[in-house]
């Protein structure tokens, strides 16, 4: 189970190898992706609070990244954050979301991003539910559900 130490030590002294790569340039992406999704996904931009019909739903399933489909987050760890955006307390594996600092709000956060294609997903907060402790806050633009 991943914890805050280790979310921050990644976010500092970089990540695991990724289980895979997908690389495309930025006109393929523009291609292949909804113009929301491109804007969150790739620009890195977050979507508005509670605009999500993910926020709520813990019903069973399994959650993908948007850009690459690699499996990201299950329900299992799903919970109602009231943040308004959808939040989990582990990824589905250690290796597939990837730690980085982000200081662009005059605060220190940690961004997370698709280990597999760098697709901005969120940030991880220490302040989520037992045991971990963790609260990935997601952009729901950024995954897709399984059915």
């Amino acid at each position: 189970m991943l914890t805050w130490t280790t979310v921050s030590d990644r976010a500092r002294n970089g990540n695991p190898p990724a289980p895979a790569r997908v690389e495309k340039d930025d006109a393929t992406w523009r291609a292949e992706l909804a113009p929301e999704v491109y804007l969150i996904a790739r620009a890195g931009r977050t979507e508005r609070p509670h605009s999500s019909a993910m926020c709520s739903s813990v019903t069973p399933g399994r959650y993908r990244c948007a850009c690459c489909a690699t499996l990201l987050f299950d329900a299992t760890t799903k919970f109602d954050s009231g943040t308004g955006w959808p939040s989990f307390t582990q990824p589905a594996t250690p290796d597939v979301v990837a730690y980085h600092g982000d200081d662009s709000h005059g605060m220190m956060r940690v961004e997370v991003t698709c280990a597999v294609c760098d697709a901005h997903l969120g940030h991880v907060f220490p302040d989520g539910p037992a045991p971990s402790r963790l609260r990935y806050c997601i952009n729901g633009l950024a995954l897709v559900k399984d059915a």
